[in-house]
C-alpha cells in the first residue's frame, strides 16, 4: 500500500510543477529576416498562378520584378543572360 501511495504522491507532486513552472513563447520581435522568411512561407503555401507567385516573391525581397514568357516552342524562357552559340536564346 505504501508504494501505491509514494507513487500517486510522486505523480502529483510532478504534476503541480510543471503547472507551477508556466512556460510561454518568447514575446520579442520578429527580426527583419524572420518577418521575411515567414512571409515566404505563407506565400508558398497559396495557390497563386504562376506570375502572381513571382510578382510578390519579388515584391517580398525588394528585387525588380523580372518578365517571365514563353518562347514560340512552348518552352519557358526566363530571360536568360546566356547566349549560345550560333542560336538565339
Amino acid at each position: 500500500m505504501k508504494p501505491l501511495i509514494a507513487t500517486f504522491l510522486l505523480l502529483a507532486i510532478s504534476v503541480l510543477a510543471g503547472c507551477a513552472s508556466h512556460v510561454s513563447p518568447e514575446l520579442r520581435p520578429y527580426t527583419a529576416e524572420e518577418s521575411r522568411q515567414l512571409a515566404m512561407e505563407e506565400l508558398n503555401r497559396r495557390g497563386l498562378s504562376f506570375d502572381e507567385y513571382h510578382a510578390k516573391k519579388a515584391a517580398l525581397l525588394g528585387q525588380p520584378q523580372k518578365s517571365f514568357s514563353f518562347d514560340k516552342q512552348g518552352e519557358m524562357n526566363a530571360e536568360r543572360a546566356v547566349q549560345l552559340h550560333g542560336r538565339p536564346s
